[in-house]
């Protein structure tokens, strides 16, 4: 694989632009762009992002300004180090367990996970010994890992769709007794479908700028606060009792996770969307663990949301435009502003987006990654995928199903199984 120097900046290489129907091909150079394509790319995984920390924020009391601000710090290291639409996004896992449990799960135990996930990729990455973790991730695991990811995308892009209530905020909006999110869904779907090869107007900018004004319609501010203003950050000293906590019930079911889909999975898409890309030598497992370590780890210590990457959001940026880092760093910035400019007033003009809206996004990045699984060639290599993917949905640690479909998988191999 090509190693990046300074000529490097300088050199073009040819990807698909992703328009059906076309052979076309263009120009993706490994310097920056900053156009409104890249924009809208850039707010394409926002229907993964927003549920997760609009909920943890307003569930488990998190601080608005500490929250947008880590995203976006993370996010201008990605776009900068990387310079691919890499994604930065809230743990999953971390993300639903905390959502259910705000009980145990407080603000310093949130802290916590931060710091022991930090700590943990930290040692991975650096000892080598997520390379020899990697090995165990061959190509059907990653291209099972994608399809379920992609189908759960799609469950829950249409759970939201489907949902009667309008708001992720709870604001009760009106007129929803008439399925008004569900028709807004509609229209917004066809609306995306007819915009994805429209340069002129993206269709995840389109979206969402008609979210925002039907949110704003149907009532989206009721309760909200419009004060601007950085919210209060608050340094987070955990206790053991909170580090506790949140090894058991956050991390130990996160890290198969985020090493098969934020490390390995990333690492393969990357491959997957850019074939050619001499950027490729940093797109690695072992340095997207690195990336992660070091900014979760002292992110911990002011009860920010966990980050890491995945292979659903890089397919969402890709999905709607974004080809290079500027995307990452345009998303960063705005939310940088969002925490020190806007703070509660951003929370809000971000709630106001209905859940329609969010799901819409999240069925096309689906899309994005369901397709990727035609890349295998056997019965028993789609035979590990599926089983995978059938897992995944059928239980709600994803865990089990990476860990099932590794064993599957050696076993197959050494055994040379035929299906």
């Amino acid at each position: 694989m090509a190693k990046i120097n300074e000529k490097d900046t300088a050199k073009e290489i040819a990807y698909d632009d992703g328009k059906a129907g076309k052979e076309s091909r263009k120009a993706l150079p490994t310097t920056f762009r900053f156009d409104r394509v890249e924009l809208a790319g850039s707010l394409g995984d926002l229907g993964t992002l927003l549920p997760i920390v609009v909920g943890m924020i307003l569930i488990n009391q998190l601080s608005p300004t500490t929250v947008f601000l880590a995203f976006g710090l993370f996010y201008l290291l990605t776009g900068f180090y990387y310079r691919l639409p890499v994604p930065v996004q809230p743990l999953k896992a971390v993300g639903a367990i905390a959502i259910a449990f705000p009980g145990q799960i407080t603000e310093s135990v949130i802290g916590a996970a931060g710091i022991i996930f930090g700590v943990i990729l930290l040692l991975l990455s650096l000892s080598g010994m997520l390379d020899r973790i990697a090995r165990l991730f061959t190509q059907p695991v990653v291209r099972g890992i994608q399809l379920a990811l992609g189908l759960i995308f799609l469950r829950k892009g249409i759970e939201l769709i489907v949902s009667q209530e309008i708001f992720l905020s709870g604001a009760t909006g009106k007129y929803s007794e008439y399925h008004v999110n569900l028709i807004l869904g509609f229209l917004v779907f066809a609306m995306v479908l007819l915009l994805l090869d429209n340069t002129r107007i993206p269709a995840a900018l389109g979206a969402l700028v008609v979210g925002i004004v039907a949110g704003l319609a149907l009532g989206g501010l009721q309760g909200r606060a419009l004060a601007v203003g950085p919210t209060e950050v608050r340094v987070v000293l955990p206790s053991l009792s909170d580090f506790y906590i949140a090894f058991f019930m956050l991390i130990l079911p996160q890290i198969p996770l985020t090493i098969g889909n934020a490390c390995v999975g990333t690492a393969d898409t990357c491959s997957s969307l850019f074939p050619k890309s001499p950027l490729l030598s940093r797109a690695t497992a072992a340095r997207f663990a690195l990336s992660m370590g070091v900014v979760n780890l002292p992110a911990g210590f002011f009860g920010a949301v966990p980050m890491c990457h995945g292979t659903g959001g890089l397919a969402a940026h890709y999905r709607f435009g974004a080809r290079t880092g500027g995307a990452p760093i345009m998303i960063g910035g705005l939310f940088i502003i969002l925490a020190l400019v806007l703070g509660e007033l951003g929370l809000t003009i971000l709630a106001l987006i209905p859940n329609s809206v969010l799901g819409v996004l999240l069925v096309f990045a689906g899309l994005e990654l369901c397709p990727l699984v035609r890349s295998l060639k056997t019965n028993e290599e789609f035979f590990i995928a599926l089983l995978i993917a059938g897992i995944a949905l059928a239980v709600p640690n994803m865990a089990w199903a990476f860990g099932i479909g590794i064993l599957a998988d050696l076993l197959i191999r050494r055994a040379r199984v035929k299906i």
